[in-house]
């Protein structure tokens, strides 16, 4: 089952960001062993452009970043396991046009990332967004 993230930047209708199935199922496992999860997605070369999952928390947001979408990725779909998705502001500056979907591939990334352990990594998939209005 693959989700989508909540809309919750003001005057947006349409999720910028989702979850492939094999993400899904890589966050729930990630959940029990680490509890509470987190996203940032930052800009930077190599492993910097990653998307990076935190326990919750662990990944001090500021004013600069943007909380881009909360997935629910409870089998449920109660809230009971929600995980905010957050981009550094310069990072959104340039993929304000795109929709992201989170996905999961073989290899080991070399950041600080929970998933680093189980031999699979994060990695952002795009596509550009008809409806997005850039972010300003």
């Amino acid at each position: 089952m693959s989700a989508v993230a909540t809309v919750v930047i003001p005057g947006e209708t349409v999720s910028r960001v989702s979850l492939s199935s094999e993400a899904v199922d890589l966050l729930r496992r990630l959940w029990d062993m680490h509890g509470p999860l987190m996203f940032h997605q930052s800009g930077g070369c190599c492993d910097g452009s990653s998307p990076m999952c935190f326990p919750a928390g662990d990944f001090m947001t500021s004013a600069a970043d943007v909380l881009l979408g909360i997935f629910d990725i409870s089998p449920a779909q109660d809230g009971s396991q929600r995980i905010e998705f957050w981009m550094s502001t310069e990072q959104f500056e340039y993929w304000s046009h795109t929709h992201l979907t989170v996905d999961v591939v073989k290899g080991r990334g070399s950041g600080f990332s929970v998933e680093a352990p189980e031999g699979v990594r994060f990695m952002i998939r795009s596509r550009l967004m008809e409806t997005a209005t850039p972010f300003a």
